[in-house]
């Protein structure tokens, strides 16, 4: 855990280094600056990858400061045979791009150029690996010129980008399992957040509510398996779920309409060892034009789905072209109307379940986060999706979890759980008043301890009640209850039952006559001053 925790400080200490490059260059808090820090994060992350994977292979070069320049001295024929060892996800690359390299030629003329012409070089010879593809089949690749977004100086910040990149390497932490993404992640966007949530706010779930979901659907050891996200923003969900499945066990989808979100998500996948599932990362609107297809054309169906959808999007410009006959099975129940007013607050999430339920196989499981007020709606689209998914008994429970513990948005969540092959009723939990509040800026979060998300967890994986906390209901209990979803609901009522003798009885009924006696006088008096009040009110 030290070893972790001074990981993880020396790479915050890396972004804030490169956050103050782009300071000094007109580049705070620009968006231009999150695509430089985190293509150069990228860049470092897979420089250093690729020399712990090659000093594996040639031990020579452990404990070499200079391994760079001694593989630089290799014949073309020695290095391709020590690269045609490294392991699948590793990039390739030639000894000119290699950081340390690089750093020896900052004083060349156009430094600009050539750190440019290394990141795009790089880019192009692993295109097959790393590309994210769009809807129309074009390819985002890699890394772009970064220095273009200086409008001058252009060796300086080069130079100064560098500069940074040398004074630690990851190459500690491939030892163990890469597991740290998620925080630095959180670091790295958190200034990009405002109060209000900010515009990269649905790039990230919190990691309580991504380990609970994660841990809940995956209870047995399994292998060979699909795990799709149909918005998976930075792929928080995507990499719980793959790191309790185990990565080499499965296989990756997911599909953003954001270019931004896409292209982190590859970052995300690189590193974790998933770069296996690079090319099913697909950049498009998911509601209106899905990607993942069947040679047949019918939607992909995948064994785990896991999403945190946007619950309210101004969807309006297509919402009509969801009318048609080829989305009849996927929106069974029905798609929302648009508001007069607010088009940016129409009903998104109600279309994201229908897509999941559709693309779940005979064998699938999902879990999705849903605003609180999906689980008990008396009627309308959510009422339809609930009573479909208990008439089709694939409703495996519901966790309701604490307000706040986005930190920017107050809306109350739930995380319900699908499962075609369940069996033994339904839980439901109320953890609503679990976490402990903390101070964010100037939000409030609440936070989930790891007990408590083990709670849940084990509350949920036995289906065990627990007073006031959980219930086990059948799917006719839930058709009883108009489909809600709220454990308080199914809840037993439960009157305390004291024994006392009759004379504790005769003294309380004593006290409570003497109670009700004086209530009634002053009662008696309050009616006798209203009259005279009254009767002094006249026109005048």
């Amino acid at each position: 855990m030290t070893k972790d925790l001074e990981f993880i400080e020396k790479t915050k200490a890396l972004i804030d280094d490169l956050k103050s490059v782009c300071a000094i260059y007109g580049l705070g808090n620009d968006g231009n600056e999150f695509k430089i820090i985190t293509q150069v994060f990228l860049y470092k992350f897979l420089n250093d990858k690729f020399a712990y994977e090659v000093k594996n292979l040639e031990p020579k070069l452990q404990g070499d400061e200079k391994w760079a320049t001694t593989l630089a001295s290799y014949s073309e024929d020695e290095y391709a045979m020590l690269t045609m060892g490294l392991n699948k996800g590793t990039a390739t690359l030639k000894p000119e791009h290699f950081i340390d390299n690089v750093w020896y030629k900052q004083d060349q003329p156009n430094f600009a150029n050539l750190l440019d012409d290394t990141l795009v070089e790089i880019a192009n010879i692993n295109t097959d690996i790393f590309s994210v593809i769009t809807n129309e089949g074009s390819k985002i690749v890699l890394f772009e010129r970064i220095t273009n977004y200086v409008t001058d100086k252009k060796d300086g910040f080069a130079k100064a980008i560098i500069d940074k990149l040398t004074k630690f390497s990851f190459e500690q932490v491939f030892k163990e399992k890469y597991d740290f993404f998620a925080t630095i992640f959180e670091y790295l966007i958190s200034d990009y957040n405002n109060d209000s949530g900010g515009k990269y706010a649905e790039y990230y779930t919190p990691h309580a509510v991504a380990r609970i979901m994660a841990s809940c659907l995956v209870k047995d050891d399994i292998s060979n398996v699909t795990c799709y996200d149909p918005c998976a923003g930075s792929g928080t969900l995507l990499m719980s779920l793959a790191h309790s499945i185990g990565e080499s066990k499965c296989t990756l989808y997911s599909q953003d309409i954001s270019q931004k979100s896409s292209s982190l998500l590859r970052l995300n996948l690189i590193l974790n060892n998933l770069a296996h599932s690079i090319p099913n990362i697909v950049q498009g609107n998911t509601i209106r034009e899905p990607y993942h297809r069947e040679e047949d054309g019918t939607l992909t169906q995948y064994d785990y789905i896991v999403s945190n959808p946007p619950f309210k999007l101004d969807f309006s410009d297509y919402s009509a072209d969801l009318d048609s006959k080829a989305n009849t099975d996927r929106f069974f129940a029905g798609i929302p109307n648009i508001p007069k007013k607010a088009k940016d607050k129409m009903a998104i999430y109600p279309l994201f379940i229908q897509h999941i339920m559709h693309t779940l196989t005979t064998r699938g499981k999902a879990a999705i986060v849903v605003p609180t007020g999906f689980v008990t709606a008396k009627s309308g689209i959510e009422k339809g999706i609930r009573q479909r998914m208990v008439e089709e008994k694939m409703l495996a429970g519901v966790v309701s979890i604490p307000s706040n513990i986005f930190a920017t948005t107050g809306t109350n969540v739930s995380i319900l759980f699908l499962d075609k092959k369940n069996t033994g009723g339904v839980v439901l939990i109320d953890g609503s008043n679990l976490g402990t509040a903390v101070k964010e800026g100037k939000n409030q979060k609440m936070l989930i301890s790891r007990a408590e998300e083990q709670r849940i967890i084990d509350v949920f994986n036995a289906k065990k009640p627990e007073d006031e906390f959980s219930v086990k209901v059948s799917y006719d209990e839930i058709t009883t209850k108009n489909y809600s979803l709220s454990a308080g609901q199914y809840f037993e009522v439960k009157i305390k039952h004291i024994d006392i003798t009759k004379d504790q009885f005769d003294q309380q009924l004593s006290k409570s006559k003497a109670i009700l006696f004086d209530k009634n006088k002053e009662s008696r008096v309050l009616d006798t001053q209203i009259m005279e009040n009254l009767r002094a009110v006249n026109y005048e």
